[in-house]
C-alpha cells in the first residue's frame, strides 16, 4: 500500500487534499461542538431551573391546599367544639373534598370531655382492589398506632409550641406498618383561647411523589424533596420515603461528588452538580424550597431542599447522538471526497501520464512517437506543446547528429586508411633506415680503422701504405656518401608526394 501511495501521484494529491479537509473539518467541528454542547449544557441548566421552580410551586400548592382546608376546618369547627360526635362528619368531609389528604385527625387533650378521658376522631382514605374508599374510627382510650396519640409528636409538638407546622415523619407509627405521611398540625384554641387540641391532616408521600413524578420533562428525570436532614420526602421510588437519607445513601455508593451534593442541598445553595450514582453519570440541579408568602400563612420554612436529577444521556443524549451522525458523516464525506478527488485528478493527471510514457519511448530512441495536440490553455497544456516543441527540436538535432556520425564515420575510414598506409610507411622507412645503417656501418668502422692506423704512422712508416690508408677512406668515404645523398633524394620525393596529395 505505501509503494502504491508513492508511486501514485493521484493518490497522494488526494490524500494531502483529504487531509487538509479533515483538519479544518477536525477544527470547525471541535468549535462547534464544543459551543453546541454549552448551549445544551445552558438549555438543560434553564430548563432544570424552570422545571424546580415549577415543582417547587406545584409542591407548595399542595401544601397550601391542605393548610387552607384545615383552616377553613378550624373555623367552621369553632362553634361546635362542644360536640364531640360531629367531629367524624368534618373529618370525614376534608378527606373527601381534597384530593391530597389520606388522613385527617382531631384530637383533643386529655379530661376536655368530661365524659370521655381521651378522645381523638380519626379519617382514612385507602384502596380496596383498587377502588378507593374512606374508612374512619374514634379513638378514646385505645391506643392510636403503636401508642397513645399523646405521646405522638403530631399531638405534642403544636400543644407544646402552640404554632401551626408541618411534621415529617409521623414519628413513632413506623411499626404500625403505615406508609409515610406527611403531617400539617394545627393547634385547635377554645373559647378562652387556649390549646385544647389538635387538627391533623396528613398528605401520602408516595402519592406526593406520583403527582410529582408525572410532571418531570425527560423520559428518565424525576424530582426529590429533602427534609433538613437529609430524609427524602419526595422521590419517585417510595421504598426511599423515609428509610434512608440522601447523605447515608451518597456515602455508602462511595461517590464523592454525590455526597458534596447533597451536602450543598442541605446547606441551603442553589446550584447544578455532576455526580455518579449506581453506575450512572447524572446532572443534579437544586434549590431551597421556598413557600410562597400569603397573608395569614405561617412565615416559618421549612428547611428543605427541593432537586431535579437529569441521567446524563437525558441532557446530552440528543448531543451525542448528533455527534455520532457528525463523525459518520464526517467520515463518508471526506471518503467520497478522496474518491472523487483521485477521479478528477486522475483524469487531470492524464496528459502527464500520457507524456510519461512518450518520454520513456523517446528515451528508447524512438523519437519519432506521436504526442498530439492539446487544446488546454492550463499548465499541463502548455507542459504538452513545450513536450511537442522539445521532440521536434531533439529530432532535429538526433538528425543532424546522423549526418556528422555519417560524416565522421567517411572521414574516419580515410584516416584508418591514411594511417595504415603511415604505419606501412613508416615501417618501410625504419627498414630502408635500417638497411641503410647497416650498410654504412661497415665503411664507417674501416675509416674509424684507417684513421686510427693514421695516427699512428711515423717517419719510418711506408708511404704506400699511408697512400692505401687514404685511398680506403676515400672509398668508404664516397659509399657513406652516396648512401646519405639517396636517403635525402628519398625523402625530398616523400615531402612532394604529401604535399601534392594534400
Amino acid at each position: 500500500m505505501p509503494k502504491f501511495i508513492s508511486r501514485a501521484l493521484s493518490v497522494r494529491i488526494s490524500l494531502m487534499v483529504v487531509f487538509s479537509m479533515a483538519i479544518l473539518l477536525v477544527v470547525t467541528m471541535s468549535i462547534m461542538l464544543h459551543y453546541s454542547k454549552k448551549a445544551v449544557r445552558e438549555e438543560s441548566f434553564h430548563k432544570a431551573v424552570q422545571t424546580l421552580e415549577g415543582t417547587v410551586s406545584n409542591i407548595d400548592n399542595i401544601l397550601l391546599s391542605v393548610e387552607q382546608s384545615a383552616g377553613n376546618m378550624y373555623f367552621s369547627l369553632l362553634p361546635y367544639l362542644d360536640n364531640p360526635d360531629i367531629m367524624y362528619t368534618y373529618c370525614r368531609k376534608l378527606v373527601e373534598t381534597n384530593p391530597y389528604v389520606v388522613g385527617c385527625a382531631i384530637a383533643f387533650k386529655p379530661g376536655y370531655y368530661q365524659s370521655r378521658d381521651k378522645f381523638m376522631v380519626y379519617v382514612h382514605r385507602a384502596d380496596s382492589a383498587g377502588v378507593p374508599y374512606v374508612s374512619s374510627f374514634i379513638v378514646n382510650e385505645k391506643e392510636f398506632g403503636n401508642r397513645p396519640y399523646t405521646e405522638q409528636s403530631w399531638f405534642t409538638t403544636p400543644m407544646a409550641s402552640g404554632k401551626s407546622e408541618w411534621l415529617n415523619p409521623l414519628v413513632g407509627m413506623e411499626k404500625a406498618h403505615m406508609e409515610p405521611l406527611l403531617t400539617f398540625c394545627l393547634p385547635l384554641r377554645g373559647k378562652d383561647h387556649s390549646i385544647i387540641g389538635v387538627i391533623g391532616v396528613n398528605i401520602s408521600l408516595s402519592q406526593l411523589s406520583r403527582i410529582i413524578s408525572a410532571t418531570k420533562t425527560s423520559k428518565n428525570s424525576y424530582c426529590v424533596l429533602l427534609d433538613c436532614d437529609g430524609t427524602f420526602i419526595v422521590h419517585p421510588f417510595g421504598n426511599k420515603l423515609m428509610r434512608e437519607t440522601a447523605l447515608a445513601l451518597s456515602r455508602k455508593m462511595g461517590d464523592e461528588a454525590a455526597t458534596d451534593a447533597v451536602e450543598t442541598m442541605l446547606s441551603g445553595e442553589a446550584g447544578y452538580r455532576k455526580f455518579r450514582l449506581e453506575g450512572n453519570e447524572l446532572y443534579g440541579f437544586f434549590k431551597p424550597f421556598k413557600r410562597v408568602s400569603i397573608t395569614g400563612r405561617p412565615p416559618t420554612e421549612l428547611g428543605w431542599s427541593a432537586a431535579i436529577v437529569y441521567p446524563e444521556a437525558d441532557i446530552l443524549g440528543e448531543y451525542n447522538n448528533l455527534l455520532y451522525y457528525m463523525h459518520a458523516i464526517a467520515i463518508i464525506g471526506l471518503l467520497l471526497l478522496f474518491f472523487l478527488c483521485r477521479t478528477v485528478i486522475r483524469h487531470r493527471l492524464n496528459p502527464l501520464i500520457m507524456l510519461s510514457e512518450k518520454a520513456k519511448l523517446i528515451a528508447e530512441g524512438n523519437y519519432n512517437a506521436p504526442i498530439p495536440d492539446s487544446n488546454k490553455l492550463d499548465e499541463i497544456g502548455r507542459l504538452q506543446k513545450n513536450f511537442q516543441l522539445m521532440q521536434q527540436s531533439l529530432n532535429n538535432q538526433m538528425s543532424e547528429l546522423d549526418k556528422l556520425k555519417i560524416t565522421m564515420q567517411g572521414r574516419s575510414e580515410v584516416l584508418r586508411i591514411a594511417y595504415r598506409q603511415a604505419r606501412k610507411a613508416q615501417r618501410m622507412k625504419m627498414a630502408f633506415l635500417h638497411n641503410m645503417t647497416n650498410q654504412m656501418v661497415a665503411p664507417a668502422k674501416a675509416i674509424f680503422r684507417n684513421v686510427s692506423a693514421l695516427t699512428e704512422t711515423d717517419s719510418t712508416t711506408d708511404k704506400k701504405e699511408i697512400v692505401r690508408l687514404v685511398n680506403e677512406i676515400h672509398e668508404y668515404s664516397k659509399t657513406i656518401t652516396e648512401q646519405l645523398n639517396s636517403f635525402i633524394s628519398m625523402s625530398d620525393e616523400e615531402r612532394r608526394k604529401e604535399a601534392d596529395h594534400v
